[in-house]
């Protein structure tokens, strides 16, 4: 079986999630069903197929999120002795070549990759990549608007 990593925090927010919908939105659905079936013929029920749907949805998440906790290899990147290399977990202080501007990515897993909030996911270019670098190490990575250039400023495990 193949383990996907996954930060200590990762984890954690998976598994708030997790029991949120599993103690808040499962409990309202049904709620939200059976006053839905209350109203008659089910057939051309639209708020009963909207339910039905939002049901469905629901627990599809929870069945990904319990399949993702149940395999994942939970790493504390604050345990972490590494040196200065970029590893799983490490949070990269990136400059951009061409227009001297900063960025700040953690890598992460793939389950809790999220680009707004600065964490990429393990398999990206951008973390392939880096991988390995030390600071001021440069990087090129191939992107869909042109290759880029960065230049690693900070290297931080927190």
């Amino acid at each position: 079986m193949n383990r996907a990593p996954i930060t200590q925090k990762g984890v954690e927010l998976l598994k708030a999630e997790l029991k949120r919908l599993k103690t808040v939105e499962r409990p309202k659905i049904i709620d939200a069903v059976a006053e839905a079936r209350a109203h008659g013929d089910l057939k051309e029920n639209a708020e009963y197929h909207a339910a039905r749907e939002q049901q469905s949805f629901t627990e599809g998440r929870i069945a990904e999120l319990e399949g993702i906790i149940s395999t994942a290899e939970v790493i504390d990147v604050s345990n972490l002795n590494v040196g200065d290399k970029v590893v799983f977990g490490a949070t990269v202080v990136l400059e951009e070549d061409e227009t001297g501007k900063e960025v700040t990515y953690q890598i992460v897993g793939d389950a809790e990759a999220d680009i707004e909030a600065g964490k990429i996911s393990i398999s990206s270019p951008v973390a392939r990549a880096l991988i390995g670098k030390s600071v001021d190490d440069e990087i090129e990575v191939r992107a869909p608007g042109g290759d880029k250039v960065y230049f690693i400023e900070e290297i931080k495990y927190i």
